[in-house]
């Protein structure tokens, strides 16, 4: 007997759930050949070659992979003073960790918007640990006693994160920020973010504050621009986001606080929206225990009550809306929460293209990921029952995720 090809697989008997139709198919087939989806049908498959493995999806539904556009996997501690005793070695093995967990509830792919870098790519692209395509932006960027700056108030140092592990490393003004940038590319980063306002992890800050000039967010922009990348922006109040936006930036994560003008931003500029809700509750309700200090928890109300209603407001006017969860150290095993909570004001349909199709086009890879189209990687799900109609079946893997397929092997 010729034994199976390991880059060829063929699924039988599932339903296509395609995101672009948002409707499943009737029993289908897909041919996978070199980690790519080589073909799909309808109705019965044709018979394997010798060495190809056969999958009988058995009528479960098979889907993209799904894709996670905010996570933080080097932030694997809410306890500062842990963090802070971590050498890059011991924090790259609890990131690379966690990364294999997000795989193995769904997720065949993530972005890092603040932390990870290449190596951890690297790592992951050759197969060393299990885990997502990672979309790495290197370290986000923050002005002097901005969100990523987490020093003590003790501390008179004039130098900030530049080396150690975290997500964050200070750039003032104009030149230092077009330096950090350029920096953060050549170290292959696929995005830029900047810190725009205050955040709920950050001790010192305030969520309405405004951070960065705009003449700095311009500078990033071009040079992004220049590379061919795109930035990513940190806030919470219009103060921060709406002056993001008329700068040229593609993409708002949080944006809990928006108001009308930045729905039309948005829409103008053909921009993304990335809320992170789930992020919101997990540390009302146990941030504490993690080690999470008391003075962010007069900022986490403020951004919970509104961000339901920030999505709600956006999803209504058709704002293009990605998936992401933002958990920070324990709490990551509730990424797939955040489909809950959304699944309030958004349908089904609507909600699995914002972690498959609208992601895989934030990240610039359309066809490529987010998809089941000829020509795709293979990076599928196998799930019992119809995630249209329940979306449980997305957030219980435990009970309903059969088969997690990542460039074609199942893992």
């Amino acid at each position: 007997m010729t034994a199976p090809d390991a880059g060829r697989l063929l699924p039988i008997n599932g339903h296509l759930l395609h995101p672009e139709q948002g409707e499943p198919t009737d029993t289908s087939w897909v041919e996978i050949a070199d980690g790519r989806i080589a073909a799909t049908g309808t109705g019965r498959a044709p018979a394997a070659p010798d060495g190809v493995r056969v999958l009988d999806a058995a009528g479960a539904t098979v889907l993209p992979g799904l894709i996670d556009a905010h996570v933080h996997i080097l932030i694997t501690s809410l306890d500062a003073a842990e963090r802070a005793s971590q050498t890059p070695g011991y924090a790259t093995v609890r990131a690379l960790k966690e990364a294999g967990r997000m795989l193995r509830r769904g997720f065949t792919t993530v972005r890092d918007v603040g932390g990870a870098d290449h190596g951890m790519a690297r790592a992951l692209a050759e197969g060393l640990l299990p885990g997502p395509r990672l979309v790495h932006g290197g370290k986000a960027l923050s002005q002097t006693g901005g969100h990523g700056d987490l020093r003590p108030l003790s501390d008179n140092s004039t130098s900030c994160c530049g080396h150690e592990p975290g997500f964050a490393r200070i750039a003032d003004g104009v030149d230092a920020v077009r330096a950090a940038a350029r920096d953060e590319f050549r170290k292959g980063a696929q995005h830029l973010k900047m810190l725009l306002s205050g955040g709920v992890a950050s001790p010192h800050d305030e969520v309405s504050a405004v951070q960065y000039s705009d003449e700095e967010v311009r500078a990033a922009v071009t040079e992004a621009a220049h590379h061919n990348r795109y930035v990513t922006v940190h806030a919470y109040h219009p103060r921060g986001i709406n002056r993001a936006l008329r700068a040229g930036v593609r993409c708002v994560e949080h944006g809990n606080l928006l108001d009308d003008e930045t729905i039309e931003l948005l829409l103008a500029n053909d921009a993304f929206l990335v809320p992170t809700l789930v992020t919101y509750e997990k540390l009302a309700e146990a941030g504490r225990q993690h080690g999470l200090g008391e003075t962010s928890y007069r900022k986490i109300d403020d951004v919970r009550e509104a961000g339901l209603g920030a999505l709600e407001k956006a999803h209504k006017a058709g704002v293009n809306l990605v998936y992401g969860s933002d958990l920070l150290g324990p709490m990551h095993r509730h990424q797939l929460d955040e489909f809950t909570l959304r699944a309030q004001v958004q349908p089904h349909a609507d909600l699995i293209r914002s972690a498959t199709t609208t992601a895989a086009r934030l990240l610039r890879k359309e066809g490529e990921i987010g998809t089941l189209a000829v020509g795709a990687h293979a990076d599928l799900l196998v799930v019992d029952g119809d995630p249209l109609a329940d979306i449980s079946v997305l957030t219980r893997p435990e009970e309903c995720l059969r088969h997690v397929i990542k460039g074609g092997t199942p893992i």
